[in-house]
């Protein structure tokens, strides 16, 4: 009666990972790996069926903790944060092999990527409607964590935060408002990298670091001054005057569309600089990948974007000097796919998807009072990160809303250091609150794992661990 008993509660998923999700044999790989790796859909409200896949710690997968990772956009797929950035293998430029990252954040994690919200990557939802806005995806993402945790009871018990990058500063800590009400989830903390904190203080900063990053020439720095500011107050983000908008609107121009790599200022634009065109009947966007963050630029170029893209058959947006084409080739792959247990009613896998970033409806300009509610409660652990050459969403602006939160200092904004192997390295800047940390990493972009993924990973296990950064 035992054994019948087990061998049910087998059948029903009681005792552990379901079986039907795991990845038997991934391709690209020169060998497979020694750690387990699942790949499936969590199925949510109102027939929506998010993909995830999840690869256990390389370390202690039984007492490490277990981490989510959002991707931002909004639209945009977390398996770039897989396959790109701090995944335990990183796709190489033929699109189809893949190599293992000796700082994968796996290494001491149990790694969950979801791919959020339907309609992006291979997420889908069974009525193929795809508006949606922050309130909705924060509650479709923690239902989607509570079916991981049924899929997977033997780590309910483990510690578990919530990480992200870039919208991602929206996704988190308003997923981590419903998280930390849930008892039977085990929150330690939230990590935010280059996330957007606040629309306004974004705003604001960024004209500052192009001044100060040399973007702007006097001339216009003297017309901003001029125009835009007030009793020693600049307002860069709604001033009713026009010729601080138009001032402002060139700003964007230089940043944003002048051929500079928005995600890092000191990168080369791969492929060059970016242009418009129109390919086999889709409108492909490769210029506005502002419009995956910035709320004053996409709101008036969502609307234009509507009535043009109308007229064809689906809307296509790719972020600005990002080269995409090598995890396209990957994840399109058939035979990847199958490993991957894709539905058939998923769509073909792009990085962003112009669908859900247009008819997404932005509730939130900032979440001050997301961040005051999980600090009021005295024991999570909070990092906010940034890459320091970052336009998209740049560190002065997350510095500032950081600030603004008003908590006691704990440790006074110093250098951190990291081992690269031979010696130690400044990694960048740290000041340390109660409970909460801001954090800069030296010469890295939007996207920190990719460009700095030594630094980075020391910044991960020492958030993870609690120890002193």
């Amino acid at each position: 009666m035992i054994r019948v008993l087990v061998v049910c509660l087998l059948v029903v998923g009681g005792l552990g990972a379901p079986d039907a999700d795991e990845i038997k044999y991934l391709p690209g790989l020169a060998k497979q790996p020694s750690f387990k790796q699942y790949s499936g859909y969590l199925n949510v409200a109102e027939n929506k069926h998010l993909h995830y896949w999840f690869v256990e710690s390389q370390n202690d997968p039984k007492n490490n903790p277990v981490v989510l990772w959002l991707n931002g956009g909004p639209g945009c797929s977390s398996l770039d944060g897989l396959l790109t950035e701090h995944g335990p293998f990183l796709i190489q430029d033929d699109g189809s092999s893949l190599n293992y990252n000796p700082y994968s954040w796996n290494k001491i994690a149990n790694m969950l990527y979801l791919e959020s919200p339907a309609g992006v990557g291979f997420s889908y939802s069974d009525d193929k409607k795809y508006s949606t806005n922050d309130t909705e995806v924060s509650m479709n993402n923690y239902l989607a964590l509570k079916e991981f945790f049924k899929l997977f009871p033997e780590y309910s018990k483990n510690e578990f935060y919530l990480t992200g990058e870039s919208y991602g500063g929206i996704y988190i800590p308003t997923l981590a408002e419903r998280v930390m009400e849930d008892s039977s989830i085990n929150l330690q903390g939230i990590a935010v990298g280059n996330g957007m904190s606040s629309y306004e203080l974004n705003d604001n900063s960024l004209v500052y670091f192009a001044y100060y990053h040399g973007l702007l020439g006097a001339s216009l720095w003297t017309d901003l001054q001029n125009s835009c500011c007030k009793d020693s107050k600049c307002n860069f983000y709604n001033s009713p005057d026009p010729e601080c908008s138009y001032n402002v609107g060139l700003v964007d121009n230089i940043v944003y569309k002048s051929g500079l790599n928005m995600y890092n200022l000191y990168a080369p634009c791969p492929g060059g600089v970016p242009a418009p065109s129109i390919e086999n009947d889709q409108l492909v966007l490769r210029d506005l990948g502002n419009n995956f963050i910035n709320h004053r630029f996409s709101t008036s170029w969502n609307q234009k974007l509507r009535a043009t893209a109308s007229a064809f058959k689906s809307v296509k947006l790719d972020p600005p000097c990002t080269n995409s084409t090598p995890s396209n080739l990957y994840l399109n792959n058939p035979y990847v796919k199958a490993a991957l247990h894709i539905s058939p009613n998923a769509l073909a896998w792009e990085i962003c998807s112009g669908e859900v970033n247009l008819n997404y409806n932005r509730l939130y300009m900032d979440v001050t009072k997301q961040y005051l509610k999980l600090l009021g409660a005295l024991k999570y652990r909070i990092l906010v990160y940034n890459g320091d050459v970052d336009m998209a969403c740049n560190f002065l602006g997350d510095e500032w809303f950081v600030e603004s939160l008003q908590q006691q200092v704990q440790v006074k904004r110093r250098t951190w250091l990291y081992f690269n192997g031979e010696s130690q390295q400044v990694g960048g800047f740290v000041k340390e609150f109660s409970n909460l940390a801001f954090l800069t990493i030296k010469g890295s972009g939007h996207m920190v794992p990719t460009d700095k993924p030594m630094a980075s990973y020391a910044m991960f296990s020492r958030f993870l661990t609690k120890q002193p950064y």
